[in-house]
């Protein structure tokens, strides 16, 4: 049975209460897949995408087509699976709790309990993925996420480098995205850039727990550390 049947199936178990809202969809992810430790984490991803991306876009306002196709770029849903896909969906979005709520709940489902933890940037490197379709990031989509950064412990640093991954920070944008101050000698700057590329390959994302499926993370957020790296090593040939 694949990561979307088995998925689908428990969105159906838990929808099918109409008192389900955010405590008891993360309590049913850890006695439903209490057996399967590796299940249950790509489960709780998929669960905590979908939900939070539910709820970004509530906090917008309004969800555009290029959203909607983002959001599909990383969940490539079996047809079969479309409805309970989105029955999990607008569940999230009709859930009376605010979506801090959701946030600190999934941090507790997902994480690792420490600061910038991976498993949850990677939450969040998606939730950027889909609010920067439309052509930029709205005022309230950067302080959802900001508000989830913070929630997921990921320091203000550290925050900044997602960012630059994903909107255009200026001169500095290479430098952030590589987490490295600008004039450290060269080597330093490439040590760093082959430690991110390593920690970011999808298949250490695999090994983490997310699905197959879910790899326009990993691709895009490598592809944006090649092109910073890149940038800096033009720069500094050139200087």
């Amino acid at each position: 049975m694949s990561i979307w049947d088995r998925l689908g199936d428990f969105i159906t178990r838990v929808s099918s209460s109409a008192s389900s809202g955010v405590a008891d969809v993360v309590e049913a992810v850890r006695t439903v897949f209490s057996g399967d430790a590796d299940l249950r984490r790509r489960v709780a991803f998929s669960v905590a995408m979908i939900a939070l991306s539910a709820k970004m876009a509530k906090a917008d306002g309004i969800v555009t087509q290029d959203e909607v196709r983002a959001f599909q770029e990383i969940f490539e849903v079996p047809p079969s699976q479309t409805r309970n896909v989105a029955r999990l969906y607008n569940l999230a979005q009709q859930d009376v709790a605010g979506f801090e709520t959701y946030a600190e709940r999934m941090a507790q489902l997902c994480g690792s309990g420490h600061s910038n933890c991976v498993m949850l940037e990677d939450i969040l490197d998606g939730l950027f993925h889909i609010a920067k379709a439309d052509g930029l990031i709205h005022e309230r989509e950067g302080l959802f996420l900001h508000r989830i950064a913070q929630i997921f412990r990921i320091d203000e640093a550290h925050y900044e480098s997602i960012l630059a991954r994903h909107v255009n920070l200026g001169a500095a944008d290479p430098y952030v995205v590589l987490g490295i101050e600008r004039g450290k000698p060269f080597e330093e700057v490439r040590k760093r850039y082959r430690k991110l590329v390593s920690d970011n390959h999808p298949d250490r994302l695999i090994a983490r727990g997310l699905p197959q499926e879910f790899i326009k993370i990993a691709t895009t957020r490598v592809a944006a550390i090649n092109a910073a790296y890149e940038m800096i090593e033009r720069g500094l040939r050139h200087a």
